[in-house]
This record gives structure tokens, sequence and C-alpha cells, in this order.
């Protein structure tokens, strides 16, 4: 009769020889590790977002300036006056006091009040937040799309024309600070100095008196200008790093046993060479995002544009301590948050990541 083959072989004298444990891959080991990980990069998140809170209050009680005057415009006050404005606003309190009191309204999302608009600096960044989600969010979609797509393409084409014009332009725009980018195409194209004068406005997120349809395409032209400042600058990093990280793909073996294949060199860059490349860049996009969130003040003032970065610069220069610090804590926080989400992603597109 036949053997069965899924039964383990017995030893009459010894019994049934015991199955060896299973063999895990390195997949498997990751999934197992993975909980631990994930677990440390948040620990470390958190720990990183207590440095923040204290350091953004302390920080900003350096500025000069008196808050109380600030709230009052500068006008003369009686000292019953002054302290009566110090008490509403704790200003009183000694400084530990004052601390532990940010600390525990900060835990549950009451970031104080604004000194300068007398409203909650939460709603103040609500209102905000929309605007830089706008500008950002679209500067980010399109400098991430050309850094890869040039990125790529100019390592394909290592040593080649198009592979030198194009690092050198991105080299040379990275470089270039954002708000002088920013003034250089107000004057050449907004102000009337350029060859096209009055192309684009000055600065603003609309003219006003336009509703539907018209006020898209309003907000729209005066989009263009800092989009245009934003991807300049930003798009070079991306495509250097993905430059850099297909260049390193280039010589290994499983791209060579494509071409043996047959494979047309399209093909072997798009399927094989290209997504194993992004990888690396996979970190950066994500720092990126909570980068240009937190690194948007520059061009939004320059601008003028509406969003947090002009609030930001406008808090500071009161200064309006609560409005400061909660933007501090805002931008600080969405950086914190892209670097972990992309420290918990990584290991999903790369095994040996996060395996032990």
């Amino acid at each position: 009769m036949a053997s069965d083959p899924v039964s383990a072989p017995v030893d009459k004298a010894a019994g049934p020889v015991p199955a060896g444990p299973a063999v895990r891959g390195p997949r498997a080991r990751t999934t197992a590790a993975y909980p631990r990980y994930a677990a440390a990069k948040a620990g470390g998140a958190a720990v990183s977002l207590l440095a923040v809170l204290v350091t953004g209050f302390f920080l900003f009680r350096l500025i000069p300036g008196d808050p109380v005057k600030t709230m009052t415009g500068g006008r003369p006050l009686s000292a019953a006056q002054l302290a009566e404005y110090r008490k509403e606003f704790g200003l009183d309190l000694p400084l530990w006091e004052q601390f532990t009191d940010y600390c525990g309204k900060a835990l549950t999302g009451d970031l104080g009040t604004s000194y300068q608009f007398r409203a909650p600096v939460i709603d103040k960044i609500g209102e905000a937040l929309p605007n830089t989600l706008l500008l950002t969010g679209t500067a980010f979609v399109l400098y991430t799309v050309l850094g890869l797509v040039l990125g790529t393409r100019a390592a394909w084409r290592r040593g080649r024309f198009a592979d030198r014009f194009h690092t050198g332009v991105a080299l040379t725009l990275y470089s270039v600070p954002s708000f002088w980018l920013g003034l250089l195409l107000i004057i050449v194209l907004a102000v009337g100095m350029g060859p096209v004068p009055g192309l684009f406005p000055t600065g603003g997120m609309e003219s006003g008196g336009k509703e539907g349809f018209a006020y898209a395409v309003d907000v729209a032209h005066h989009l263009i200008l800092p989009v245009i400042t934003l991807v300049a600058v930003e798009y070079g990093q991306t495509l250097l790093v993905a430059r850099s990280a297909l260049l390193d793909e280039m010589g290994s073996d499983y791209l060579t046993t494509a071409r043996a294949k047959g494979l047309r060199e399209d093909l072997v860059r798009r399927r094989h060479a290209v997504p194993n490349a992004l990888l690396p860049t996979v970190t950066l996009i994500f720092v990126n995002l909570g980068r240009t969130v937190a690194g948007v003040i520059l061009v939004e003032t320059v601008f003028s544009w509406p969003g947090l970065g002009g609030l930001f610069y406008q808090a500071l220069s009161v200064p309006d301590l609560p409005l400061v610090q909660g933007l501090f804590l805002f931008f600080a926080s969405a950086v914190i948050v892209m670097n972990t989400l992309a420290d918990l992603v990584y290991p999903l597109l790369d095994p040996r990541v996060g395996r032990t």
C-alpha cells in the first residue's frame, strides 16, 4: 500500500519524528517585528512633540515686547488696568505656573487666545489652514512629479547633455533662497519691469468681487507665482535623490537578467529599475510634505498669501505669544508626523527595514 506523504516518518523504537520548525521568510519576520518597530517610532515622535512644546513656550518669551501693549494697541494704561489685563491672560502668574497651564491646555487642544485677534488660536489656524494647503498641496504635487520624472530620466541618460543640464539647473535653483526668487518673479512678471508687465498680481489670494467660476480663475491667477517659486526651489532635491537612487540600481544583476530575457530598455527602466529606485524617495516625499507646510512662511509673506505662513509672520512682528506658540507647535508637528509616517510606511515597502 502506498505510504501517506503527509504523515511524519515513524521509527518503531523512538516513535514519531517531530516535525522541524517552520521556516520564516524576511516578510514574516518583518510582520512579527513591525508592532514593536511602530511603537518605538511612535514613542520617539511623542518625545519630539513634548520637546517642541517645551521649546516653543520658553523660546518665544525671549522676544522683546510687552504682550499687554499688544492687546491694548499701545494706548496709555494705568497700573490697575495693566494688572487687570495681566491677570486676565495669566501673565501675572509665575513662569512655571504659566508653563504647566499652557502644557495642560495644549494637550487638550486648547492653544490659548490670540492677543491680537481676541479669538482662539485654534480657530485662527483653522481659518488660514485651507489657504496654505491649497498653495503647498499644489506645489507639492508638481515638484514631486517633476523631480521624479526628470531625475529618473537624467539617471538613465547619465553623462549626456540632458543629465548635465537638469542636474545643473536643479542644483542652482535648490540653492536659491525662496524669498529672493519670489521677489524676482514679482519684479519681472508683476510690477512692470519685465518684458510682460502686469502679467500676474503682486500678491494676495483674490482681487475681490468675483463669484463662482470667475472666483476660481482669479484664485488660480494669484496662485501661479507662489507655486512657481515653491516648485522651482523644491523640485531639485527630489530630482537629485531620484537620480542617485536609480544610478545605484542600474548595475544590479536583475536588470541584466531582464535585458537577457529580451525586454526593451524602456520596460527595463519602468518595470524593474524605477520601482526599486523609488523606495529611498518615499521618506523624502513624506518629509517634503511636512517641511513644505512648515517652510512656506517666507513665500506666503512675500506674496501676501493669507495662509499660516503669513499669519505666523504677522503674529511674530507683534508679538502675539499664544498665536506664535500655536503656529510653531503646528509647523513642528507637521514635520514630526510626516517623518513618523515615512518611518512606518517604509518597512511595508522594504521588508529589510524594521526586521529586528
